[in-house]
């Protein structure tokens, strides 16, 4: 009787995934909110993300918060590609407070995590894995959030795994970046989410 207890106890602690959302619907921005003066547009199907005259930072950021998920999506990195979608974000202007999981340029630690302006750096994919970012071509990107500890994949490879009591504490939106710098343009599509429950 104690076994199955347990088991039942394990069972209900076990996370559940709700069905896979679309958090791009391929025609307009319904559902996100911009901020900044950085171009975010809709192409032939594709999200767009450019730099503007300004040339400073921009956020495109979903109405909704989210907790807990796995979040998939597509990028392809036009001109410099310094880009990032943040996790429970918070924005105010252009200011945000959250983690990044980092898509740039190959070498400059796609996949990885950076908490804005906060600490910095929280931990870089393994050398060997900048390989895995294909430039100029679609990758896929998978990024799954549970509790305090956050897991990235990029083309089917896990890039890192964290577990960090401030990630835990956060809640917000999910938001795709352009660095500041000028000269960036990275486009997006396949944005799909499956929500945590318990």
């Amino acid at each position: 009787m104690k076994k199955i207890t347990l088991l039942v106890m394990a069972l209900l602690a076990m996370p559940i995934f709700a069905q896979e959302e679309s958090l791009f619907n391929g025609k307009n921005l319904d559902g996100w909110k911009a901020y900044g003066t950085e171009k975010w547009y809709v192409e032939d199907g594709l999200l767009i993300s450019e730099s503007g005259p300004d040339k400073q930072y921009g956020y495109l950021a979903t109405e909704k918060e989210y907790n807990d998920f796995e979040v998939t999506l597509e990028f392809k990195q036009e001109a410099n590609g310094n880009s990032g979608v943040f996790i429970r974000s918070t924005i105010d202007g252009t200011k945000v407070s959250g983690w990044q999981v980092e898509v740039a340029p190959k070498g400059l630690h796609t996949g990885g995590v950076y908490e804005s302006y906060g600490r910095g750096w929280l931990i870089k994919p393994a050398a060997e894995k900048e390989k895995v970012l294909k430039e100029g071509a679609w990758n896929k990107m998978k990024i799954r959030v549970v509790g305090g500890t956050l897991t990235s994949w990029l083309n089917g490879t896990e890039m890192i795994t964290i577990t960090d009591d401030k990630i835990a504490q956060g809640r917000g939106s999910i938001a795709l970046q352009i660095h500041d710098g000028g000269g960036i343009k990275v486009k997006w599509r396949n944005i799909q989410i499956r929500e945590i429950v318990y």
